[in-house]
């Protein structure tokens, strides 16, 4: 075959693989029978597992692509998808099913694109994070569905304001020089959260997810952290000041990613608001208290975005193939940026895996951890970095490492023990001495209502 026929070939494979697909808003039943049957049609490269269950009892299923399902290699980054965390804003929902469907179609087909994501890398994907609130605002239907009805779960709690508040507490962290990374979580937050919140916190925590994203409605942007403000004299309107993190250009790359391969995301004008490049930062859009984006970078070694993918938070279902073919590509292209910057394994002398071993990047305070076998991804941009890496009891060692615009580069670190050690129980005194600082010296502020996110 002529080399320049193959594009073209591959393009009309996919569109004959977009066309047979159905665009219809499903209900929690027919949501579970599409998870299982996609992984009856992939059996060797997915399986179903849950989380957990909702207020009402309905299970909150992730479909998971690996070649090797179920099983965590070593140097396979994580990765996760989140919909419909809002029960009324549905298209995240049904793009995560058209989402599942396409993987699984295409690895069929030999597509080398997504065989080689599904090789490579290990995705979640969670179509339902609220099916409770997403049954209330099916039932009015996308007519006469109302602004809020069924955003909030079964208690009555929106999902994107109940997790641990963690951003007072590094706010906090700064001025007494207190941890960057991995901030404690208060010690009654268990009695704070509602049942989906606790599935996904302890689901966050099993898994060592490095990206994300959660998907919304109501607007047309890619948003990225922080959500919250630092300043907190604005009670009674929507405060717009740029909060960025430490990773800040990082973000704006994952989340141009995102808006530049989506149908129209990147043009700015949607839905009667202009966000430049099609992405902004939350707190300039306006601050968002114990959101779920900020939680997983506070929390976690996960870097997430929040997306947010239609005007309509219901669209009608003659708008759904237009919605996907839209969002295709992007939901495809931002999986592939968790193939970026360095990533490598933490070891002993004996070439053990030393679990929870601190990767810092000169100039970036923000910290990362190695995972239970004792491989760390960090996401960084193109550029030149200086890396250390650190643990209990071992010397820590530092490199300087170039990283590229295309794949990650590996930097294993080889840790010594340390000769002279520093009393094990002083140090872990300390570390209890500044978490209970940090818990202590802030109070969990009211959230606002009425807002996307």
């Amino acid at each position: 075959m002529a080399r320049w026929l193959r594009p073209l070939v591959g393009a009309l494979l996919l569109l004959e693989g977009a066309a047979a697909l159905s665009f219809l808003h499903h209900r929690y039943e027919e949501l579970v029978q599409a998870l299982f049957r996609v992984q009856s049609q992939c059996p060797y490269v997915s399986r179903i597992y849950s989380i957990g269950r909702s207020v009402e009892g309905r299970h909150l299923y992730v479909l998971e692509f690996s070649d090797y399902p179920g099983i965590h290699e070593p140097l396979e980054p994580e990765f996760k998808y989140v919909g419909n965390m809002h029960g009324n804003e549905v298209l995240g929902r049904e793009l995560l099913l058209q989402l599942s469907e396409f993987l699984c179609e295409e690895y069929r087909r030999g597509n080398e694109r997504i065989t080689r994501l599904i090789h490579d890398t290990r995705i979640h994907i969670m179509p339902s994070m609220n099916p409770d609130g997403y049954e209330v605002a099916a039932k009015q239907g996308p007519d006469s569905n109302g602004y809020l009805t069924g955003r909030n779960n079964a208690n009555g709690v929106d999902l994107n304001r109940n997790f641990p508040d963690l951003n007072t507490l590094m706010y906090y962290s700064r001025e007494i020089s207190g941890p960057n990374h991995h901030i404690p979580l208060p010690d009654n937050w268990k009695s704070q959260v509602e049942p989906e919140t606790l599935a996904v916190i302890q689901w966050i925590s099993s898994y060592n997810f490095v990206l994300s994203a959660n998907l919304h409605g109501g607007a047309v942007v890619a948003n990225y952290p922080y959500d919250k403000s630092q300043d907190q004299r604005f009670r009674s309107h929507r405060r717009t000041v740029n909060t960025p993190t430490p990773d800040d250009k990082l973000f704006q790359k994952l989340a141009k990613t995102y808006s530049y391969a989506h149908g129209w995301m990147h043009r700015g004008w949607n839905c009667g608001d202009y966000f430049a490049d099609g992405i902004t930062n939350g707190a300039s859009w306006y601050s968002l208290s114990k959101g779920m984006q900020d939680f997983n970078y506070l929390y976690t070694n996960c870097f997430e975005i929040t997306l947010e993918l239609s005007c309509n938070k219901f669209p009608p279902e003659e708008d759904l193939e237009r919605q996907w073919m839209a969002n295709r590509e992007a939901l495809v292209a931002f999986i592939e940026e968790v193939h970026q910057g360095i990533k490598g394994m933490v070891s002993d002398e004996n070439n053990n895996g030393i679990a929870g071993a601190v990767i810092s990047v000169q100039g970036i305070s923000h910290d990362i951890t190695s995972g239970d076998m004792g491989d760390y991804f960090r996401l960084l941009l193109p550029g030149t970095y200086t890396v250390t890496a650190s643990a209990e009891g071992y010397q820590p060692l530092t490199v300087t490492t170039t990283v590229g615009p295309a794949a990650p580069s590996l930097v294993h670190f080889q840790l010594k023990q340390e000769v002279v050690r520093k009393p094990a129980e002083r140090k872990a005194s300390g570390t209890r001495m500044n978490n209970k600082a940090l818990q202590k010296k802030v109070v969990p502020r009211a959230t606002r209502r009425g807002t996307q996110r």
